[in-house]
């Protein structure tokens, strides 16, 4: 197993997440690649840490679950950052990087303390036009198939890694 310094500079944001399940398993990703913060916006009815299905789907993550910020809007979840990051699998959105590609800057970033928040929109309608103008900068997870996205946890999954690897890549 392979440890590194937790980033507290990071922080994970859902917006509008619609499934429990989800929530619960993003927080999972994130603690597995290192990572503990995570924060909601407007979440659904349901898609709440408590729900029985988010904790169910936390495997030893509820620690990431219990300590969830909630936020009323994205404005003011990602009002600390110095860097926030957009995901979006829109085609024709303007200077859009791979994970793979901007991980090595957010992750220098973060070891310097800055504080960086990667936004990730609801599992049906993705981000809005007024949420991707909140961003820095916008990523998109490559795909070979003309399936229109990821599910939200496996995408978070896929941020988070890309980022543990920039972390690797900068020990001594």
């Amino acid at each position: 197993m392979l440890t590194l310094p937790v980033h507290t500079a990071t922080t994970f944001v859902l917006s509008r997440p619609h499934y429990p399940e989800n929530v619960g398993a993003a927080a999972r990703a994130i603690k597995t690649m290192g990572f503990a913060r995570l924060a909601l916006v407007r979440p659904g009815r349901l898609a709440v840490p408590e729900h029985e299905m988010a904790l169910k789907m936390a495997v030893k993550a509820r620690d990431v679950l219990a300590a969830t910020e909630r936020h009323e809007t994205l404005v003011d979840a990602v009002g600390h950052a110095g860097c926030v990051v957009a995901t979006t699998s829109r085609r024709g959105v303007s200077g859009v990087q791979t994970p793979a590609d901007l991980a090595p800057e957010l992750e220098r970033m973060a070891a310097q303390g800055h504080s960086v928040a990667v936004v990730f929109g609801n599992e049906k309608t993705g981000l809005d036009d007024h949420e991707l103008a909140l961003a820095h900068v916008c990523l998109r997870i490559p795909m070979a198939a003309d399936q229109p996205s990821l599910n939200l946890a496996q995408a978070v999954q896929l941020v988070a890694y890309e980022l543990f690897r920039a972390a690797l890549a900068r020990r001594p």
